[in-house]
């Protein structure tokens, strides 16, 4: 842990202090120590505490009062209170107060370092989500310029409505609409903005290790686990989780989701007893969830515990009136990031931009704004779009087909072998679709997997069936 981080431990037993301060010593916290409340209160300004220890009994002022003293200085910094008795009034009250856990003594170390562990990462949580806050605003409400499109104004109309519910939503739309920031407009606009806001990609880890960061593990459920972990659930208990790329997770996991949302509570990987959470879940998918459903891939009774409310976004190049405000939205956001001042793009510029099919949506257009207010002009950009635009005209006119080539023999005795045929233009359109998607995304693979609607496995084995790679 870095030593940027303070402890103050507060306890009038000498041996409880010093086994605390050598304790947080260890883990590389900076440590101050009072036995009493009054003497921590009068040292705050010097201690500049990032999390505090605190006994619930004291001399003098006691415990709780210390807490209530400390919570009106310093709201924003947990408290874990330490007690030999853990009456449930006192813990009751501690917890009304503010403090962020409470621990019995003898605690074990473990018990202590996850207590620190949890109250940091959640204050680390709510600084970072009040330093973005702004900018998400602001992305967000650029997002959702659309002009007059009809798609957009009943997008904007459900966020409106439902945001400060506690509804389940589901986010659908292609890649680079800006599904996360609909999440976000969900959370800032509901009542649970003051908590935590936790995303979780499902796409981007295996099954086994996306059931330990969803939902946590107890010490000794598998080899390397030496301690307690916290689920991200847990974490966004009482806030907003969202789940990106909900499509790809494993059918085990579904059914472990299903569960939090239908009793809202779970258990821990190796764990005996039973988790509640309060969390509100949006997820998202670029995905078709019915037809996944008919496949098998996706359980149908989940399929219909998501879909309460459904936002679809629509592709960019069904609004494209909404490109120039998007432009503008974009300049003003970049010029003011990297202290630029690109004035409005030229109305050739504007005119291509306009033409161009923004296979990448709203997320490939701000790349494009951005490289322009970084580079300070346009010409990188237009050429760039020039050639995407020659790429496709080529291989659509390499797209008809070449029945020979196929194997077709129109004047063979044998006859002509028609599965064998279909077989092998399937196989030509496979590869002619991954590698104009991957040309695309400029081979981003992941980007590339999501709009083919498969595994990002699956399309490293098909690049490799088909023998396609960056360097080819």
């Amino acid at each position: 842990m870095s030593e940027k981080f303070r402890v103050l431990v507060i306890d009038d037993d000498p041996g409880i202090r010093e086994y605390l301060e050598a304790l947080a010593t260890r883990q590389g916290y900076r440590v101050f120590a009072s036995g009493t409340g009054e003497e921590a209160l009068e040292t705050l300004k010097e201690s500049r505490p990032d999390v505090v220890t605190l006994d619930a009994v004291l001399p003098g002022m006691d415990g709780l009062e210390t807490l209530r003293q400390l919570k009106r200085r310093l709201p924003e910094v947990p408290v874990v209170m330490l007690s030999g008795h853990g009456q449930a009034r006192t813990i009751v009250e501690a917890m009304r107060l503010g403090a962020s856990d409470f621990l019995r003594k003898p605690f074990e170390v473990e018990e202590l370092e996850l207590a620190f562990n949890k109250a940091l990462e959640n204050h680390a949580l709510k600084e970072e989500l009040q330093t973005l806050r702004g900018r998400v605003r602001s992305e967000v409400d650029g997002l959702l310029l659309g002009g007059d499109n009809p798609k957009m104004k009943e997008v904007r109309e459900i966020v409106e409505q439902v945001a400060d519910t506690d509804i389940t939503v589901l986010v659908r739309g292609e890649s680079g609409t800006g599904k996360e920031l609909i999440a976000r407009a969900l959370y800032q606009l509901s009542g649970r903005s003051d908590r935590s806001f936790v995303k979780v990609n499902c796409a981007a880890l295996p099954s086994e290790l996306l059931e330990s960061e969803l939902f946590g593990f107890e010490k000794g459920a598998f080899t390397g686990a030496q301690k307690r972990k916290l689920g991200k659930f847990e974490y966004a208990n009482q806030g907003t989780i969202f789940l990106d790329e909900i499509s790809e997770m494993a059918p085990g996991l579904q059914a472990k989701l299903l569960q939090v949302l239908q009793d809202g509570e779970f258990s821990r990987l190796g764990g005996e007893a039973d988790v509640k959470v309060d969390t509100r879940i949006i997820a998202a998918t670029n995905r078709n969830l019915e037809e996944a459903v008919k496949n098998g891939e996706f359980r149908e009774d989940l399929y219909y515990r998501l879909n309460v409310v459904t936002v679809l976004l629509p592709p960019l190049r069904d609004r494209i009136d909404a490109v120039p405000l998007l432009v503008d939205h974009f300049l003003h956001m970049y010029n003011e990031q990297y202290r630029k001042d690109v004035e409005a793009l030229s109305p050739q510029t504007m005119k291509v931009l306009l033409e161009y099919h923004w296979p990448g949506n709203v997320r490939e257009l701000e790349n494009m704004v951005k490289r322009m207010v970084v580079l300070g002009n346009e010409q990188a950009v237009l050429q760039e779009i020039a050639s995407r635009d020659r790429l496709v005209e080529q291989e659509v006119n390499s797209d008809a087909l070449d029945l020979a080539a196929l194997g077709a023999d129109f004047n063979s005795a044998l006859g002509i072998d028609l599965k064998a045929i279909s077989k092998r233009a399937a196989q030509i359109a496979e590869k002619k679709v991954i590698e104009r998607v991957l040309n695309q995304t400029r081979w981003n693979r992941k980007e590339a997997a999501e709009r083919l609607q498969i595994s990002y496995k699956a399309l490293l084995y098909k690049m490799k069936e088909n023998g396609l790679s960056e360097g080819r």
